[in-house]
């Protein structure tokens, strides 16, 4: 049994003699990768061009945005500097406000006892001269936080019941003294003093340092004060090595000059020689100091309890300081308004961000707290005393008239 099988053109024999041709299904698959190479070059080259875009899209990005936050942080600094100038206004309008009150105060109480003038004998007057000026002094007290004006006024009184003689009105002229006796004994607040350290801690807190501060400031407050000499130029306080030659040049300076001509010429050599030597060992010294206090101050190790510190950056730093001057000044207008307590909160808060942000171990910072210590023991709310006693005395004999 036979089959025929059909026959291939390009399977039969190549004739003698001739080179054997290239099957197209070869060539075909060679053009086709060439092709698919290309496509891939092209791809990667528009993907290059996409990832060039972006990130100069990215950079222009960064750009804008930290000089936005640049323009963000000048217009905080001019926001805080107007802050802080509107609350000085306020306390200048309300200081002119106080006086303005004392001032209606004290003509009111003037067309009263001008009105009622005319009625009066001349003891009823001198008692409602008492009680009217003692009245207004208790106000002045409370306006000023000060017992100052009260006791002026309780002396005063005092003084015209002894010069006008009425065996009635010594009831009042004891009071007046109870009176007096108490006021001076009472613990009160020095407000202005009070005030004027507020001020000096406040302009003192651009001087602390801050507890991951580093740098010359920190070199500064460790490194011990020297001071350079104007003939040399060697510091001070530190350990110059021997200039060899010197003690010859200075016996041959305070020699008597030879009459040779030819001894002339080794005196000069050898007063040249002790300055070079001298000048030397000077700049080798210096250089030596220079080069083992950057050594020094290449490696600080500390030790920082508290993570925050040390994560504090310098434009937070600044705004910390910033923030503590507000509490210091919040802790002064809480202090003229009588409002210890809120000043006493104020100055309790400031005592916590220093021992947390500031170098405790910095004797600024340390005087600083001090002063803060001493201040939340003064700031005591105590009520100012009145003369209740004297006020009573003077009501009972007004009355018994």
């Amino acid at each position: 049994m036979s089959t025929n099988q059909p026959q291939n053109p390009t399977t039969e024999a190549a004739a003698p003699g001739l080179a054997a041709p290239v099957p197209a299904p070869a060539r075909r698959a060679g053009s086709g990768l060439t092709w698919l190479a290309l496509l891939l070059a092209a791809l990667a080259l528009v993907l290059a061009g996409l990832l060039w875009q972006k990130l100069s899209f990215t950079q222009q990005e960064l750009a804008r945005r930290a000089q936005d936050s640049g323009a963000q942080a000048v217009e905080a600094r001019t926001m805080a500097a107007q802050a802080e100038a509107l609350a000085q206004e306020l306390q200048a309008r309300l200081a002119v406000a106080e006086v303005r009150l004392s001032e209606v105060s004290l003509q009111r109480s003037q067309l009263e006892e001008l009105m009622l003038a005319l009625s009066r004998s001349r003891d009823d007057n001198l008692v409602q001269d008492l009680e009217s000026a003692v009245k207004l002094a208790q106000q002045q007290a409370q306006l000023t936080g000060s017992t100052q004006p009260l006791v002026s006024a309780l002396q005063a009184a005092d003084q015209r019941i002894a010069r006008a003689a009425q065996p009635r009105l010594n009831p009042v002229q004891r009071a007046i003294a109870r009176d007096i006796e108490r006021i001076q004994a009472a613990p009160l607040a020095d407000i202005p003093a009070l005030a004027l350290r507020l001020d000096e801690l406040a302009r003192q807190v651009d001087e602390w340092p801050v507890l991951n501060q580093v740098g010359l400031q920190r070199a500064a407050s460790a490194a011990p004060k020297t001071e350079v000499q104007p003939a040399t130029g060697v510091e001070k306080g530190t350990a110059t090595p021997p200039v060899v030659g010197a003690q010859p040049a200075a016996a041959a300076v305070q020699q008597p000059a030879p009459t040779s001509e030819t001894a002339e010429p080794a005196g000069g050599l050898s007063q040249a020689w002790a300055r070079f030597s001298s000048g030397w060992s000077a700049l080798w010294a210096r250089t030596w100091t220079e080069i083992t206090r950057s050594g020094r101050e290449l490696v600080r190790v500390s030790r920082i309890d508290r993570p925050e510190a040390a994560l504090l950056a310098p434009e937070q730093a600044f705004f910390l300081r910033e923030n503590i001057k507000l509490k210091l000044l919040n802790a002064r207008l809480g202090l003229l308004a009588r409002h210890m307590a809120a000043s006493q909160a104020d100055v309790m808060a400031v005592e916590a961000a220093i021992a947390r942000y500031f170098d405790t171990s910095a004797p600024r910072v340390a005087s600083a707290q001090a002063q803060l210590g001493r201040l939340r023991r003064d700031l005591v709310d105590s009520e100012l005393p009145r003369p209740d006693a004297t006020l009573a005395a003077l009501a009972s004999a007004a009355g018994g008239r």
